[in-house]
């Protein structure tokens, strides 16, 4: 398996995006495509989230977390990168990116800077149109969970998306309809919807360098 190294972040910044044709492989098989017209047309909420990437024992990671269950919460207990809600007071989507996973991650937002923008995803179950972005921090983080929004940490390593498969398993889930959808197995972690589709992209690009 191909290791990165310290120019991963230089090599990020400059590769193409794969765009719908990622997003696709993982999105359940139930969601509409909408043009950007339609989707402005749904006045949607704005969001944006952050793959926020960090060296640990020379390895990259980023993490995940395990939403903290709330009947409020269309998306209560599923697996998520950090990020919410745009702010009146976020000057843009960065600053949006990084506020929330200071929050919700207890990471100073000086140690995290933005290396890219990745392809919007539109969210139809929550009405949310979400902005990704790719940035980093210092090595070995130390990260303290915002109670309200995460339970449990999951540190994915950047590795393991360099197998994520083009066809990937088909599950019925509690939250899925039930119709199987497209969802990414990683230590009986179950990813699924806008957070296996954003890491579809990214898994497009890594595949490219």
């Amino acid at each position: 398996m191909k290791i990165f190294g310290r120019d991963l972040i230089k090599k990020i910044q400059n590769a193409d995006l794969a765009g719908e044709n990622a997003h696709s492989i993982y999105s359940p098989p139930y969601r509409p495509i909408y043009s950007y017209e339609d989707i402005l047309a749904k006045n949607p909420k704005f969001a944006a989230v952050n793959i926020l990437l960090y060296l640990k024992n020379n390895e990259w990671y980023f993490p995940l977390m395990v939403r903290t269950t709330n009947e409020r919460d269309r998306h209560s207990g599923q697996i998520s990168l950090p990020g919410g809600k745009k702010e009146d007071s976020d000057e843009n989507f960065e600053q949006t990116a990084q506020r929330e996973t200071s929050e919700e991650m207890g990471i100073d937002i000086h140690y995290n800077r933005i290396i890219r923008e990745m392809s919007p995803i539109y969210i139809p179950p929550s009405n949310f149109y979400v902005k990704a972005f790719v940035s980093y921090t210092k090595k070995n983080p130390e990260f303290t969970l915002q109670k309200s929004e995460a339970v449990e940490l999951i540190e994915f390593p950047v590795s393991t998306l360099l197998s994520l498969s083009d066809q990937p398993e088909m599950l019925v889930l509690p939250t899925s309809n039930g119709v199987k959808v497209p969802v990414i197995n990683f230590n009986n972690y179950i990813i699924w919807g806008a957070t296996s589709m954003i890491l579809s992209e990214l898994s497009h690009l890594l595949k490219k360098l």
